[in-house]
């Protein structure tokens, strides 16, 4: 495990998050609604935090959100940025993640986006209307996705377009790739400077998603992709996609291979809104749970971080691959994942077996 950094996030769960996304490693926590105050007390915590026996806090530098699902979700969203900037003691860096349900209800909310940077905002599709809004958990998904595209192409802003792959909404590509010409995306984006890109993405076996493996995509299952988005999803990629059948893969791990365990960019601490502490090296299940503000203190909950205590952390660190590749791969599988993601499957595994 990487050692604790002097850099770090926070972001708590203040306002929760319009859908329950069948495919979200976040889950699908409740939705209570935290006073702003939390958000103060949470980040001097953090800014504060000293190692026993050091009189020097240790983070040289906590950047502070007030959301880890559904950004600007709460309806006083630009006070809630104000107060980022406030208590990370410089402006909040702006994602390529947006609220696409507020930019489908809030003429404002693009605009304002728009001053903030970057000016790209993913949104996330599933098949047509039916199946994306099966995958949201919410009537209206797919409607609010197309109402967001066209708010931030009136705001100058840039749609991208990211389509997660099963088998529920593989008959369905057509039409989406169909919807991108009709609705004419990439001319139009082409007109702010920029090209309109539409890719596809297998989900991550974690969180969520791992309830969506009996509908994972198999080996077969790849030539009804249409081309055109094979291609504008190689691009994306830089010309590889990295997608491999399961037996492929455990074959290669139990020869030898070993698959580098997932470690973010930045390390980013995830408080829900019953104040249980995660980290963003995995999902938000008990297996990677460090502890709670409420029942603990910091320097347990960072001791758990640096001393790989979750079952979570234990099996993604310290598990010998070909150990697990042994005891949950399937050698006859035809399912594909990238060498990354079938190791999230199995360390879930491993942490419920």
């Amino acid at each position: 495990m990487p050692a604790l950094p002097r850099t770090i996030g926070v972001a708590v769960d203040l306002a929760g998050c319009p859908n329950r996304c069948r495919h979200c490693y976040l889950g699908v926590g409740p939705n209570r609604k935290l006073p702003k105050g939390i958000l103060r007390e949470v980040a001097g915590a953090f800014t504060s935090w000293k190692r026993p026996g050091e009189n020097t806090p240790y983070f040289t530098s906590v950047d502070i959100a007030s959301s880890y699902r559904e950004p600007d979700y709460a309806n006083d969203y630009r006070e809630l940025f104000d107060l980022e900037a406030e208590l990370s003691r410089r402006t909040p860096r702006r994602w390529e993640l947006l609220s696409v349900w507020r930019l489908a209800r809030d003429p404002s909310y693009a605009a304002w986006a728009a001053t903030l940077g970057p000016r790209v905002c993913q949104i996330t599709f599933f098949g047509g209307r039916k199946t994306t809004d099966w995958f949201c958990r919410r009537r209206g998904a797919f409607d609010d996705n197309l109402a967001a595209t066209e708010r931030l192409l009136e705001a100058g802003m840039v749609a991208r377009w990211q389509i997660i792959l099963t088998k529920r909404g593989l008959p369905e590509l057509a039409e989406l790739s169909a919807l991108v010409c009709n609705l004419r995306l990439r001319e139009r984006t082409s007109g702010l400077g920029r090209d309109f890109d539409v890719f596809c993405h297998l989900p991550a076996p974690d969180g969520e998603a791992f309830d969506l493996e009996g509908i994972r995509l198999e080996a077969f299952d790849l030539s009804q992709i249409p081309e055109e988005l094979m291609d504008s999803t190689s691009k994306y990629f830089g010309g590889r996609i990295n997608w491999e059948p399961e037996s492929d893969i455990t074959q290669r791990v139990l020869a030898g291979e070993v698959i580098a365990p997932y470690v973010p960019d930045e390390t980013w601490f995830l408080i829900s809104s019953g104040l249980d502490v995660f980290s963003n090296f995995g999902d938000m299940s008990p297996a990677w749970r460090l502890g709670n503000l409420c029942a603990g203190r910091l320097d347990s909950i960072l001791a758990a971080f640096e001393n790989d205590a979750p079952p979570g952390f234990r099996a993604a660190f310290h598990a010998p691959d070909a150990g697990l590749a042994r005891r949950f791969g399937r050698p006859d599988s035809q399912r594909l994942y990238s060498p990354g993601d079938l190791k999230i499957r199995w360390i879930r595994l491993c942490c419920q077996s």
